[in-house]
């Protein structure tokens, strides 16, 4: 098949590259970040590309994003994700966004050239391969019960304003409460949220974060 691969680690690119190619595979190119990798399917419409998750410029999910991109932008064009991290807000969206020719592998559970052959070549003809341990992480994820919900009304209020970037004092002179009353709700937020006093961080920073994603 005719593929293109994309890792920002160029011994683990080169190495795919030969093991292709001895296996009777065209590899068109071989990049190292995300906007190579979108460029490159559009010029050679691979077969399949086989994609990392974290490249340049931030390392943290430019692949992923990138191989969501090329399912949307080249839906005959397959897409193997291989790499050692489960992102998995954008996992899910590549697992429940497509009917097939897609898979997510970890580099350390793959034990044999062959499984990642298979995988490839499924993946190729329309299939899909999931690492066991890529789907449980999405599934817990799915089942996890929301910390947040465990916010009484008042709490939630505090945190919303504190996303707002307000002061304790400044909370308190808009909720008609004392400042102290606001203190312990701010505790009670961090508590709940599981927002441990680490040196560093900050826990409110955390907290709204937290509030932002939910």
């Amino acid at each position: 098949m005719r593929l293109v691969i994309a890792d920002d680690s160029v011994l683990l690119r080169e190495g795919l590259v030969r093991l292709l190619e001895e296996e009777g595979h065209q590899v068109a190119a071989a990049v190292g970040d995300a906007d190579t990798l979108l460029s490159a399917v559009a010029e050679h419409t691979p077969d399949a590309a086989v994609v990392d998750v974290r490249m340049p410029p931030t390392h943290t999910d430019e692949g992923l994003r990138a191989a969501l991109r090329v399912r949307a932008d080249h839906p005959s064009v397959a897409v193997l994700v291989l790499s050692q991290y489960v992102e998995r807000r954008y996992a899910a969206e590549l697992l429940s966004g497509s009917s097939g020719g897609v898979g997510y592998l970890l580099k350390d559970r793959v034990s044999e050239v062959g499984e990642f052959l298979d995988a490839l070549e499924r993946v190729r003809a329309g299939g899909a391969a999931f690492d066991p341990e890529v789907v449980r992480r999405l599934l817990a994820r799915s089942t996890r019960v929301d910390p947040l919900t465990a916010l009484t009304p008042r709490e939630r209020d505090v945190l919303e304003r504190m996303a707002q970037g307000l002061a304790n004092t400044a909370i308190a002179e808009r909720l008609h409460v004392s400042v102290s009353a606001v203190e312990k709700h701010v505790n009670a937020i961090f508590d709940k949220l599981g927002i441990a006093r680490t040196t560093g961080y900050s826990r409110r920073v955390l907290a709204v974060l937290r509030y932002l994603g939910s």
